[in-house]
């Protein structure tokens, strides 16, 4: 799997309107296609959520001292970082409409 970040690069973090059509075009429902993009936002979530975690615990130390939070801006760069990339539904939905998903029905054999 690639990179978050790389992914997240070039795609419009703000809400834009879809057209229902492209959204069943693969799986001709829409309640499935639903399914699958917040499903796959979820796992997203997951990973942008260990990933910052883990990014942050290299910052955390077990005094807390005035100088240090204010001196730590590398930590709050990371932060804004993770903020500005877009929602993790707005990476499925863009990931599902370029066919960058792959899924199947646990009915099917």
């Amino acid at each position: 799997m690639s990179d978050i970040k790389t992914k997240s690069q070039g795609i419009e973090p703000s809400i834009v309107s879809r057209d229902i059509l492209t959204l069943v075009s693969d799986t001709q429902n829409i309640y499935k296609s639903l399914s699958i993009i917040s499903k796959r936002a979820k796992q997203l979530s997951v990973e942008v959520r260990k990933e910052l975690n883990g990014k942050l615990d290299e910052f955390a130390s077990n005094t807390d001292s005035l100088e240090e939070i204010h001196e730590n801006k590398e930590q709050i760069e990371i932060s804004k970082f993770y903020e500005r990339m877009p929602n993790s539904a707005i990476l499925a939905m863009h990931e599902f409409l370029n066919e960058e998903l792959n899924y199947r029905n646990r009915d099917e054999k």
